[in-house]
Parts: C-alpha cells; structure tokens; sequence
C-alpha cells in the first residue's frame, strides 16, 4: 500500500527529473517552477527517509534508492496512462461526430438517430451542420468521422469514399392558403405564374443553388426576388407559412409541413429526379464501432426514402 503522504505527483516528478537530470528541464516539461520541482522531490524524499538525488553542479543523477524506486515506479505510471488512454478511447468511440447537410435534418436523420438509440442508448451523437464544402474539408481533415446529405454533386467528394442511398428531388412547396392555389387546382399549377413571387432559396456557393440555377438557365426566367437565402430550416418553414413565398428545397426537408397539410408541393418540375442523398467518409481513417452502428441504421431507414416525382 502506498504511504499516504506520497501522491502521484511525487512520482510523475520523481520520474521526470530522472529521466532529464535537471530540475530546470523537468519543471519546463511540467510547466512548474523549478522552486516548485524541488519542494515537491524534497516532500518524497522526506516520506520515504532516503535521499533520491545527488545533487551535481550540472544537474542530478539518482542514488541507489532512486534508481530502485525507478524501477518500480516508471513500470507503474506506464501502466496507469495505458489505462488512462484505454478509457478515453473507449470513450471516444461512444461519439460519432457527424457532418450533416440541411436536406436530411427534417426528416431522415431524425429517425436514423431514433433507431440508433433504441439500439445502442449509450451513443452520443454530435451533429454539425454547414454546407458540403465546409464539412466535407472537416472530413478530409479527421475533425468528422461521417458526412451525410446530398453530396454526389460536390467537387469536394472525390477524395473520399461516397455510398449512394436514394435520389432526391428539389421541389417548390407554398403555404396552403397561397393564392396560386385555387381550390379545384389539381394538381397546384405550375408554369411562369410562379415566378412573380418572392423566392425562399438556399445560399450561393451550395450544390442545391448551382442546381436551382441550371434550372433557371433551361426556364431561361428567374423570380421576381429572392427575399432570403438560407439553409436554415425553421426560418424557411416559418416564413413561407407567414407569406406568400415560394419555398425551393429538397423534398425531405419539406416532409413535415407536407404531412400536416400546411404547406402544399407545386407541380413545378425544379428537378425531375434530383440528387444522390448518401453518406462520405475518409476511408484513410479507420471507421469506429459506432460509427459503423450509425451507417447500419442510415442504411437501414434510407431504404424507404426513394421517393419518386409526382406524374
């Protein structure tokens, strides 16, 4: 049993001094005084009754007892950091650190998380969102273990490892009481009508905006005004619900409000059949336990996202 006035900073100190053989290289490893180092080699070698160090005009070396202390004690500390790195690692890999693109927050990722945690409660997922240039470089760089959204398009992804999982439309969706709505319109009408309103519309320099505008270009029209440009989900939701915006987004993005009846899918053909929705990682990086518990249940849940354009 260890005395009780000796403490692992004793020996973490003992053992850099030992190693260095000066006071004032150990206190500069430890990021302590050197008036520090010494007070605290002074405190072992008082609890222990044997003096630890020849004091040398250059330094120190150890004396008999230090040398049989070392022995013991440099094994000791190499063990404890092992464990220490062991749990952290074990704690590491209950972490999936993912990257997520605005088309899959409405509606896909919330229920592969849900399938996740009925299976593996102990998971903690941390979710960052951006564009797919910026995640995609995070990726590259080790900061994110996957990407997952509409990638396909992005030059970022030819680098990494893509798996596609289903193909994704762009739609227009507009409040239920939107006056391009005449209640015997079936389907909502479509045609230049639409744009002589004001257009919600992801941002510049986003795969979905170079999409949006090569539809422009074959349309040779472009709206009125665009009133916002953003990937933000609940402020495009709130505000074509609070006027007569025309919403362009992918379709997961709009499930919801599309369920519930409050917002209505235009006939306008933005794209016919749309995007690869997959998942990126780096496959120079080995991919963790859980984060291989997370791709099963992607891959489990997007089996059921294909959803078709409307006729």
């Amino acid at each position: 049993m260890i005395h009780s006035p000796i403490k692992l900073r004793h020996l973490v100190t003992f053992q850099q001094v030992a190693r260095l053989g000066r006071i004032k290289a150990a206190a500069e490893a430890l990021s302590i005084t050197q008036p520090g180092i010494s007070k605290t080699i002074r405190e072992l070698e008082d609890s222990l009754g044997v003096k630890l160090f020849e004091r040398l005009p250059r330094g120190v070396r150890l004396t008999p007892a230090g040398r049989t202390l070392l022995r013991h004690a440099a094994p000791a500390l190499r063990s404890l950091e092992e464990g220490i790195d062991a749990i952290r690692e074990d704690n590491a890999e209950s972490v999936i650190r993912l990257g997520a693109l605005s088309n899959v927050e409405g509606g896909l990722l919330p229920e592969v998380l849900q399938a996740l945690h009925q299976r593996h409660p102990h998971l903690c997922v941390q979710v960052d969102t951006g564009t797919s240039a910026g995640l995609l470089a995070r990726l590259r760089l080790g900061e994110l273990d996957m990407v997952m959204g509409r990638l396909s398009e992005a030059e970022e992804i030819r680098d990494l490892m893509f798996e596609h999982l289903y193909h994704e439309p762009m739609i227009a969706v507009v409040r239920r009481e939107h006056p391009l709505l005449q209640p015997s319109a079936e389907p909502p009408p479509a045609g230049n009508a639409i744009m002589d309103y004001p257009w919600v519309v992801p941002p510049r320099g986003t795969t979905l905006r170079e999409q949006l505008e090569r539809y422009w270009v074959e349309r040779a029209a472009t709206p009125a005004r665009l009133v916002i440009e953003t990937l933000s989900l609940a402020l495009c939701s709130r505000y074509v619900l609070l006027s007569d915006a025309v919403w362009i987004t992918p379709l997961d993005t709009a499930r919801e409000p599309l369920a519930a009846g409050t917002m209505v899918r235009l006939a306008e053909p933005i794209e016919t059949r749309g995007g690869s929705v997959g998942y990126a990682v780096n496959t120079s990086q080995p991919m963790p336990r859980a984060v291989q518990c997370f791709r099963a249940c992607l891959r489990e849940i997007a089996a059921g996202y294909g959803i078709p354009a409307p006729t």
